[in-house]
């Protein structure tokens, strides 16, 4: 007699972010073991059958996946109350059904495209050592605290005293991101690395 495989059961429930435009799905099963960013179609069409699906919704504009969680940034001219429901059923639905979340090859494609224009020069010397700290600070200090509002930052350069981050998730166009960017981040390098003189970010 065959057997059935039962589908697990997958439990999602909302969280609110700072941007009133994103809402960070969370789940109790892992997606996926690092963060990926899909702030265009092409690129969730290449490397997220998950993110393609959602970017098929006409008011779904960013997706950002990480750990167990999705974060999902929809168009202005739709209210969460009209959407967030289906929504959530929706990747319920996806995940469920055992759908793939991210592509394999994918980190190496971050790899490839942080060395070729990223984080981003290749730095010697004093500037090495800046970097480094720079990135551990971040690392340490930042990330923890952006990831539990649905968002991630990235380090992308380091030039004249400048660092340059990447907003990605929830964090990507969150009008409260410039406070955080200015007095939480630059405020934070500026005391632990004297060498910081201003915190930028830039488009990923």
């Amino acid at each position: 007699m065959e057997q059935k495989t039962a589908k697990r059961a997958i439990l999602i429930y909302t969280e609110q972010t700072p941007n009133p435009e994103a809402i960070k799905y969370v789940t109790n099963t892992m997606l996926y073991d690092g963060t990926a960013d899909f702030k265009t179609k092409e690129l969730a069409e290449e490397w997220s059958p998950l993110a393609e699906h959602l970017f098929k919704l006409p008011y779904v504009k960013y997706v950002y996946i990480s750990q167990n969680f999705v974060s999902v940034t929809k168009e202005f001219n739709y209210s969460w109350d009209d959407i967030m429901l289906q929504l959530k059923e929706d990747i319920k639905k996806y995940i469920m059904d055992g759908g793939e979340i991210i592509k394999e090859g994918f980190e190496e494609y971050l790899r490839e495209k942080e060395e070729a224009e990223g984080a981003s020069f290749h730095y010697t010397g004093k500037d090495k050592e800046i970097v480094e700290k720079i990135k551990q600070l971040i690392d340490k200090y930042v990330k923890p605290a952006v990831e539990m509002d649905g968002g991630n930052i990235e380090f992308n350069s380091f030039e004249d005293g400048k660092v340059t981050v990447i907003m990605q998730g929830s964090c990507s166009g969150c009008p409260s991101s410039t406070v955080t960017l200015k007095s939480g981040i630059e405020g934070m390098l500026k005391r632990m690395v004297p060498e910081v003189k201003e915190v930028i970010s830039v488009a990923g």
